[in-house]
């Protein structure tokens, strides 16, 4: 892939959103892309910058929906690609459990009408670059008080009713959280998690026998400038971003100690690209993340600090959702042995950047 010297055909589906059209317009300088997104209002209203990228960098596009499996055929006709990142998706945890035939429709069958797709109209494809999540983990890698790893169940409903947080095992045993990679046995603990597990399994087992190449990034929570302000089931950094800015009390669930792994929008656009030119896919899955753990709690103190607002502007709930994660921090160490990869932006830095871009934004929306 990186000694040929015909320039590369992308396609990104769901590519006109936070992450693709970012994608898009890095891709631009060595390939010629093409982006195939519906523009949903969730994910796009009030949100225009990310389309005008696209525009800026002279990047196709092809309205589409992933759910139409003739639109997605004629779009796999018309740029032949050489290379297909399949972004497009359902991301909601929460809402996941209320609109479960939306989300088994865009995320499976959407995959679906993909490799048929490819299959069918895409002779000279190389390799399929699947941004998946870290959901699929479910409580990750965890382990027992001798320290051995040791499974995690599903977290009960008894248990959190109750205050009772942390992973357990299957006896009933408190286990301690540690960093997951790809080694971790899957376990999806919603519906949006097992409809993205299925992703990775409909891509793995469909070009069996062929020569493309399927790669698969198992994204932690990604965020930073250009995602949504206005999507309630997006990230929680640009929830509490606006809700701080709209002098909001912020609520936090459980007791503000659930933990994620927070990766800056470029950091993962840097290892997707990387995914696309390293000569050869790596097999199985590579975990992009930062690499550091944060709670709930501590980033929200840090945006009510950077927003001028006064720091104990939150309430701790411990309310919980069905599917929620106590423990998400990837181990990262492959992405650096296989693909040279590593973040290179710090979270204070993000959080900066994300709070500077949020002001600009709601500024304009009252002009």
């Amino acid at each position: 892939m990186t000694n040929s010297t015909t320039r590369a055909r992308i396609l990104i589906t769901g590519g006109a959103g936070f992450i693709g059209s970012r994608l898009a317009a890095r891709l631009a300088a060595w390939a010629d892309v093409t982006v195939f997104d519906n523009f949903h209002p969730q994910v796009h209203e009030g949100n225009p910058a990310n389309r005008n990228r696209l525009s800026e960098h002279g990047i196709a596009v092809i309205e589409g929906d992933i759910r139409d499996a003739k639109a997605v055929a004629q779009a796999v006709v018309q740029i032949d690609p050489t290379i297909i990142y399949h972004l497009a998706a359902e991301t909601g945890t929460g809402q996941s459990f209320d609109l479960v035939a939306r989300y088994n429709d865009v995320n499976i069958m959407g995959t679906a009408h993909l490799i048929e797709a490819i299959r069918a109209h895409a002779p000279n494809a190389g390799r399929v670059i699947l941004a998946g999540s870290r959901s699929v983990y479910g409580e990750g890698a965890c382990v027992d008080e001798d320290g051995h790893p040791t499974p995690a169940v599903e977290r009960l409903e008894a248990d959190l009713a109750a205050g009772d947080f942390g992973p357990k095992d299957r006896s009933g045993r408190t286990l301690t959280p540690v960093a997951t990679d790809g080694s971790c046995v899957v376990a999806p603990a919603s519906i949006y998690a097992s409809t993205k597990l299925m992703q990775e399994y409909l891509l793995q087992q469909a070009f069996w026998g062929t020569d493309v190449q399927v790669g698969i990034l198992r994204l932690q929570n990604v965020y930073g400038a250009g995602q949504s302000l206005n999507n309630p089931y997006t990230g929680v950094l640009s929830i509490f971003t606006r809700q701080i800015m709209e002098e909001k009390t912020l609520n936090i669930f459980e007791d503000g100690e659930i933990t994620r792994d927070f990766v800056e929008v470029d950091d993962v656009v840097s290892a997707f690209e990387v995914m696309g030119r390293v000569e050869t896919v790596p097999a199985g899955v590579v975990d992009i993340g930062s690499g550091e753990a944060a709670t709930i709690l501590d980033v929200s103190r840090r945006l009510l600090r950077l927003l001028g607002a006064p720091e104990d502007r939150y309430v701790i709930t411990g309310a919980y959702r069905p599917g929620d994660i106590r423990y998400a921090v990837a181990d990262i160490s492959r992405a650096g042995t296989i693909l040279g990869w590593a973040p290179q932006k710090s979270l204070d830095q993000g959080l900066s950047n994300l709070v500077t871009w949020s002001q600009e934004t709601i500024q304009n929306e009252a002009t």
